[in-house]
């Protein structure tokens, strides 16, 4: 799974999250029935856990796409 975004070439600022961080989030939010925000925490909390530096999307990147 890539978590970032591949660069586009177009014109613009550049995604940061690839579309599998965001569907992730989302299956988060969908599987624990929460708010984006308590699901942006959850996923904060299990990165954190399995030791990894990455970012989550917040919850306005997910509600732009």
């Amino acid at each position: 799974m890539r978590w970032n975004a591949h660069p586009c070439g177009k014109r613009g600022r550049s995604e940061i999250f690839s579309d599998q961080a965001i569907q992730f989030r989302l299956s988060i939010k969908c599987l624990f029935n929460l708010p984006l925000r308590q699901a942006m925490d959850l996923m904060q909390s299990l990165l954190r856990l399995a030791e990894l530096d990455w970012t989550v999307p917040d919850y306005s990147k997910v509600g732009r796409r």
